[in-house]
């Protein structure tokens, strides 16, 4: 029976900064508990990611006790709580990311203030949460189901790579004597082991034994980002490693463009909801 293995668990509190490397984390329906709970937005609400600002890549995420820390080499740390204060919902405002607008506050005046220094963007930017009692309206149902949510993520509240396909694409980076990657550039919250490269594409529900299931739901098409070297905060000049994913991975119907890792929702659950590095999952026409 064909069995995949949780290699890695990544949770990313702030959109576009460093994840933070878990042994266990609890999962919710929304993704994992923290992921994506804060991002930076531009003074017309807009999101930014690295895409913008390449150096959000070197600003390290941790979570101590009650509270979330910032922090960048050279340039100390701030913290701010992991839950916002009921004080600040006076201040909502409307955020966009994508297509979907969300009801916002900003987190900490202090936070925002550290990341414009450390970052210097062209205008200021404000750390952003979503405000309590707004949820993000599905903008895309028919790919993630009319009940699913997340806070900040771009699509789906999980992403889910595999080792092997990673390990096909530095096999062909290796091939062309150009500098092999890590999983870093791909920013999945789950890693998987014990299938071929690029077989998460043809897998549906991953059943673990006590029930829970999570949703393989469709590709995951790549950006730009993947081309940021997360130790320098620089993009390679020759559109590296994407264009050799897109000859290895190509998005279904857009033969340019290339995928990398499977956008999931966590589809059922019996049990303790919690992710641990060493779960196996079976495709669940084999669990049982």
């Amino acid at each position: 029976m064909t069995r995949l293995r949780i290699e890695q668990l990544t949770i990313y509190p702030v959109k576009s900064l460093r994840g933070i490397q878990v042994d266990d984390w609890p999962i919710t329906a929304e993704g994992l508990l923290y992921d994506r709970h804060w991002m930076l937005v531009m003074p017309n609400g807009r999101f930014v990611t690295q895409r913008q600002l390449p150096r959000m890549a070197l600003i390290d995420t941790r979570i101590d006790g009650d509270d979330l820390v910032l922090s960048a080499a050279n340039k100390g740390e701030v913290r701010l709580p992991l839950q916002t204060a009921e004080n600040t919902q006076q201040n909502t405002f409307t955020a966009n990311i994508w297509r979907d607008n969300c009801e916002v506050v900003e987190a900490a005046k202090d936070a925002s203030a550290w990341l414009n220094q450390v970052l210097q963007p062209p205008k200021p930017l404000r750390l952003v949460a979503m405000a309590d009692d707004h949820q993000r309206a599905q903008s895309q149902p028919e790919r993630f189901g009319e009940e699913t949510h997340t806070r900040f993520a771009d699509a789906a509240p999980l992403l889910i790579a595999n080792t092997a396909s990673l390990d096909a694409l530095n096999h062909a980076l290796k091939n062309k004597t150009m500098s092999t990657v890590d999983m870093r550039r791909f920013r999945p919250n789950i890693v998987l082991s014990g299938v071929d490269a690029f077989a998460e594409h043809q897998l549906d529900d991953l059943q673990r034994e006590d029930g829970l299931t999570l949703q393989l739901r469709d590709h995951c098409e790549r950006c730009v980002m993947t081309t940021i070297d997360p130790d320098t905060g620089e993009k390679s000049a020759d559109m590296e490693p994407y264009h050799t994913l897109a000859t290895l991975n190509p998005m279904p119907g857009n033969p340019k463009a290339a995928a990398f890792a499977i956008n999931a929702t966590l589809a059922a659950a019996k049990g303790n909801q919690t992710l641990h590095i060493g779960d196996t999952f079976a495709p669940k026409a084999e669990a049982g």
